[in-house]
């Protein structure tokens, strides 16, 4: 005699748990193995090849090691009244509060999307500014000396530097996707950028 009207038993319950468990598992065994190399790759020689490459909103870029600090959720935000709308707000990052920015908006791009990949880049303490930047994805560690350099040229053929001071170099990878070259340290002396009140 069968009961179809039965509680699944804990044992047949155990795969759908054991899926979303594993998932985690392995999220944050990426986000462990990325610090390691993170750190890894501060302390070595070659900073300037081993780049974090992050997507903000459509576009990726690529940022100095020494001047990322850590990779968190973005957790809850508190907004704060009376500033500009690329100011997303302020969030608890391992204690300390930090003001998170909407770096696609800033840059007059359009809002980044915010869903569950989406995570809060932290500044490097040695910035001395406690902000992070809203990222869409982190793409992990990219070498810029296996890229292709983009210069940009005027219409007299000339080299043109980016508009934005806080852009240092443009890049192309082997599958003709664009980076660029983002400085934290000169984007914490941008005057737009500080100003983030009405």
């Amino acid at each position: 005699m069968t009961q179809d009207n039965r509680e699944p038993t804990a044992v047949e319950a155990a795969p759908a748990k054991t899926g979303h468990v594993a998932r985690r598992a392995r999220l944050r065994d990426f986000q462990t193995q990325l610090m390691e190399r993170m750190q890894a790759a501060k302390s070595g020689a070659h900073v300037r090849a081993n780049q974090l490459g992050v997507m903000i909103g459509r576009s990726r870029y690529l940022i100095d090691l020494r001047e990322a600090g850590e990779i968190v959720s973005t957790g809850n935000l508190t907004k704060v009244p009376l500033t500009k709308a690329w100011y997303l707000g302020v969030s608890n990052v391992r204690g300390s509060l930090t003001s998170v920015i909407d770096f696609s908006l800033f840059g007059m791009g359009e809002p980044t999307f915010q869903d569950s990949s989406c995570r809060v880049l932290a500044f490097s303490n040695t910035l001395s500014f406690n902000s992070g930047l809203l990222v869409s994805k982190v793409l992990g560690l990219r070498n810029a000396d296996e890229m292709q350099a983009v210069e940009v040229k005027g219409d007299d053929g000339t080299a043109v530097q980016p508009q934005k001071p806080w852009i240092l170099n443009q890049f192309m990878d082997a599958d003709g996707n664009l980076w660029s070259q983002l400085s934290l340290s000169l984007l914490v002396q941008d005057q737009d950028f500080l100003h983030i009140g009405l």
